[in-house]
This record gives C-alpha cells, sequence and structure tokens, in this order.
C-alpha cells in the first residue's frame, strides 16, 4: 500500500463509526426534521463535510427526502433545503407509536363512528387555534397579513410553512398557504378528519372561506390552502361549516 493510501486509511473512521453516526443523523432528522445540514451539523457536533456525507448516503438509500423551502416571511430568495425522514425511513426506524395512534383510533371509530374521529380530531385542533389566534390577530384585518402571520406561526411549529400572494384580475386575488411538512400526514391518510379540523381552524383564524388544493395526507407534495383576499363577499359568519368536506377534493 503506498503511504498516500495508507494515511488515507488511517485517517477514515471505522464502518461500525460510520453506520452510528448515520443513525445518529437519522434520528436527529427524525426528532428534529425539517432541519437544515447546518442546522444537523450544529445539533450534533459534525463537520459540514461530514454532514453532507452522510445525509447524501441517507438519501441515495432512500431513508430521507429534501424539501425545498421558501422564506416564510419574505418569499424572497432560493428555497432552502430541509431534511425529513422518507416513508421508508419511517418504516425503518419502527413506527410503533403509529400503529398505536392508528389502532386507537380505528377502535374509536367503531365504537363512536365517524363523529367520534371527527370530536377527537377538533379537540386536537383547538389547542393550535388558541395559541394561533393572538399571533394572527396581531397582523390586523388585512386578510394577506393574517395569512402570512399564520404561516410564521405554523413555521414556528416545525410545519414549514409559507403564503404566497397571486393576483387573477383587478379585483380577483388570493394567497396560498403552503405547508412541507406534517406531524400527522400518516394518520390523516386514514382519516381526513384531521385535514378538515386543520382547514377550519385557519378558516376561523383568517375570518373567511379557504379551500384545500392538496394535502401531503392525499399524495400532495405539500399542503396547499387558497384563501381568497380581493373577491367581494368573501367573508362568512361560519366559516367552519364550509370547509369540512374539502379533503374528497384534494387530489393534486
Amino acid at each position: 500500500m503506498s503511504e498516500t493510501h495508507a494515511a488515507d486509511a488511517a485517517t477514515m473512521p471505522p464502518v461500525d463509526a460510520d453506520e452510528r453516526t448515520r443513525d445518529r443523523v437519522r434520528s436527529a432528522v427524525l426528532e428534529h426534521g425539517p432541519i437544515s445540514a447546518a442546522q444537523l451539523g450544529k445539533l450534533l457536533g459534525l463537520t459540514p463535510a461530514a454532514v453532507r456525507r452522510h445525509l447524501d448516503t441517507l438519501d441515495r438509500n432512500g431513508v430521507i427526502e429534501v424539501k425545498l423551502v421558501g422564506n416564510a416571511r419574505s418569499g424572497a430568495g432560493r428555497p432552502a433545503r430541509r431534511y425529513v425522514l422518507s416513508r421508508r425511513g419511517q418504516s425503518a426506524m419502527g413506527n410503533d407509536y403509529l400503529d398505536i395512534a392508528r389502532t386507537a383510533l380505528t377502535q374509536l371509530a367503531e365504537t363512536g363512528g365517524e363523529a367520534a374521529i371527527t370530536a377527537f380530531a377538533e379537540q386536537r385542533f383547538a389547542k393550535m387555534e388558541e395559541d394561533y389566534r393572538p399571533i394572527v390577530d396581531a397582523a390586523g384585518d388585512d386578510i394577506t397579513a393574517r395569512s402570512k402571520a399564520l404561516a410564521t406561526a405554523l413555521s414556528g411549529d416545525g410545519f414549514v410553512a409559507s403564503s404566497a400572494s397571486f393576483s387573477f384580475t383587478a379585483t380577483l386575488a388570493a394567497e396560498q398557504l403552503c405547508q412541507a411538512h406534517c406531524p400527522v400526514q400518516e394518520l390523516a391518510t386514514s382519516f381526513p378528519q384531521f385535514c378538515d379540523a386543520e382547514t377550519a381552524v385557519f378558516s376561523r383564524l383568517l375570518g373567511t372561506d379557504v379551500r384545500r388544493l392538496s394535502t401531503l395526507a392525499s399524495g400532495g407534495h405539500v399542503c396547499t390552502t387558497h384563501i381568497p383576499t380581493g373577491r367581494s363577499g368573501s367573508k362568512t359568519t361560519n366559516p367552519d361549516t364550509s370547509t369540512t368536506s374539502n379533503h374528497s377534493q384534494e387530489r393534486p
């Protein structure tokens, strides 16, 4: 073996050490994702080169996925790369908690019917509405400003959200609220009441009818909510009643 190759071999960590480090990276992505490479390096005490090497390996093996996320505050600049565990990666980590939750909800549906699942989902999202209300109300009455405040609040809880403005005509404009991550995606695939409850919360927080265009649970790349901002009559006195059937129309 040449001196150069011997030196390289001496500086390379053992294979088992690499595997242990990749397990740490994978666990960190599961717990903290969506997360950037820089955040992972700081969290785990790894150099940028080491983080990239392990992320590339996990990506090639289908364990993690890259999500391109826009700036939730300004919408400007190049999208940032964030890492989340793929469905394959979730399975590899073991999803006992997910199996338990799905079994419990299935039994709840069998004993209490769909109404019981709806009540459970609404109760879960009631805390979100309570926490986000002061943040959204602080933005004032303008729906566009409220939508962007909602996106900021969602991003603070790891939903990786952004709100972009679109003008179709002089009198027809809208915001599109996007979420690149959903902590209950797998459950919502089987129980769309979770998506419906969240949509109803958005409608009440924003004070206008909203419509889900796509969801991660139904196969979309992001959850997208259409929020009209420039149409006469967009206000509603009972917004949650107009959003509860959106999930059936959410195929992207």
